[in-house]
């Protein structure tokens, strides 16, 4: 048998056995939507860990961290910083929102959101919702195309751009098509495990392999390359850019839809909290694959790449002396990494375009439950298809629309922490204070410099934070109680 031959069927094998274990899901699934949707709210420690393991470690922890050590160096470490900060942010905030959905039944971020500051049609929510699909829908893309990629290169050529995307979206489709929340907790505990230790494998195999060990391959990059050790690192990312991107990660991280509403699915507050304290060891994963990028510095000095995300498979399945059995293996732990991903989005987007912007057709109005599931179940295919024929247009735009997306979201911040624990804090000013940040971040983001540096998002959270604030303070208020409180959780 070829090498290219077999990476190909034990690829096509692992797609077998995540869309088996998929399926198989659904028969532990009750038929409500809050079935569907949040797994009927009792996920438990391991399923819930793994599953927000996936939220955040995407096709980019395989091809974007290890190119990012690659192109920048140290400014890569960004990545691990916010990770362990976005915990406590978890930690802080996520009991209050479980709390308040378990009481009111909220499925959705904009539902939570639009609760704490009602308005006439529900405009806030219907806005929110939009917003969501429209940020996620690229970052879908991003893992369908990363799928694609990763068929293309490991089984040089013989599985095309356009089929391995397929596949992967295909398989993602099926299994949260029948399963929902269930289906990609369990798939996502199979696909945790293979990508973690798929990454460690290859992190060490291949510093052992080319420099005899992590430590020698460092020693060798001081000596060759040191600018890639220190700040501003090879990128010339400033101590600016650095800093806001990790606090506008660690922040935005609430604010995605896709994780905000995992939140609901938890079986207690406890377990929530004793997920967060595990979660640290899910980070690890990153430190093999930047071992990878840093390699890729010695390794690829007279062979720039087109790309720095090409970084990895480069290296593995071109230079390194791995065998075919174990390049399809470590395929297939790179494809865990996006269609775990993948599947959350797509899942997620769907609930959104049903729940939060569906409701406000008139034929969709007050719809019954299983009217609901059923539309939504269309809408992870419809969603999906969208996703996988953007991956096939490819533009180099996704990636800018990905950032300005990231920055955006993490408006909706202030109005939380206003939502949650002021009692002053006003419609009014949450409106203001989301409007002017968001244009302010896209203003930044697309247009005009930012000052010293900083992340555009991080400009548009202080001047979000700022209006809020000061647009509340001017509002006349006698409540005792802040938004949340009102709705009757006990803060």
């Amino acid at each position: 048998m070829s090498d290219s031959l077999l990476i190909t069927t034990i690829t096509l094998a692992y797609l077998l056995i995540v869309l088996t274990v998929g399926l198989s899901a659904r028969h532990n699934q009750s038929s409500s939507l809050e079935g569907y949707v949040a797994g009927g709210r009792h996920m438990g420690l391991l399923v819930l860990f793994f599953i927000l393991g996936a939220e955040i470690f995407s096709a980019f922890a395989f091809l974007g961290a290890p190119g990012w050590a690659y192109s920048k160096g140290a400014p890569a470490l960004y990545i691990i910083a916010y990770l362990a900060l976005a915990v406590i942010v978890w930690w802080l905030i996520a009991p209050y929102i479980s709390r308040l959905g378990r009481r009111h039944g909220f499925l959705t971020q904009a539902e939570f959101l639009s609760a704490c500051y009602p308005t006439r049609g529900n405009l806030l929510g219907l806005f929110i919702g939009v917003v969501s699909v429209l940020a996620m829908i690229p970052y879908l893309t991003i893992q369908i195309a990363g799928a694609g990629l990763l068929f293309e290169a490991a089984t040089s050529g013989t599985i095309p751009f356009w089929l391995g995307s397929l596949l992967a979206c295909g398989v993602v489709a099926a299994y949260v098509y029948a399963s929902g929340l269930q289906g990609i907790g369990w798939t996502n505990l199979l696909q945790g495990v293979m990508m973690v230790g798929v990454a460690w494998f290859l992190g060490l195999a291949t510093a052992d392999q080319f420099f005899g060990g992590v430590g020698e391959m460092f020693r060798e990059l001081q000596r060759e390359a040191p600018e890639y050790l220190t700040m501003p690192g090879a990128g010339g990312m400033g101590w600016g850019a650095f800093s806001t991107a990790i606090l506008v990660s660690a922040l935005g991280c609430v604010m995605w839809p896709h994780i905000f509403m995992k939140f609901y699915s938890a079986r207690s507050e406890r377990t929530l909290k004793r997920v967060f304290m595990l979660y640290p060891l899910y980070s690890y994963l990153l430190i093999p694959l930047l071992i990878i990028g840093f390699a890729g510095v010695l390794l690829l000095e007279d062979r720039p790449l087109d790309s720095a995300d090409r970084v990895l498979l480069t290296l593995v399945v071109e230079l390194a002396d791995f065998p075919a059995w174990l390049i399809g293996v470590a395929l297939s732990g790179a494809l865990a990494a996006a269609m775990s991903t993948a599947a959350n989005l797509a899942h997620t987007s769907a609930t959104i375009l049903v729940r939060d912007v569906g409701q406000h057709l008139p034929a969709l109005r007050n719809m019954p439950d299983n009217k609901a599931l059923k539309l939504t179940r269309y809408g992870v295919v419809l969603i999906s298809l969208a996703a996988y024929l953007l991956a096939l247009v490819n533009p180099g735009s996704l990636v800018d629309l990905l950032l300005g997306a990231y920055g955006i979201v993490v408006q909706l911040l202030p109005m939380l922490l206003g939502a949650l624990f002021w009692r002053r804090a006003s419609r009014a000013g949450a409106f203001s204070g989301l409007a002017i940040g968001a244009a302010l971040t896209l203003l930044f983001q697309f247009g005009v410099s930012t000052p010293f540096g900083w992340h555009a998002g991080f400009c548009g959270l202080v001047v979000n934070t700022a209006v809020f604030i000061s647009v509340s303070l001017a509002m006349r208020s006698s409540s005792s109680r802040s938004p949340a409180q009102a709705l009757g959780t006990n803060t």
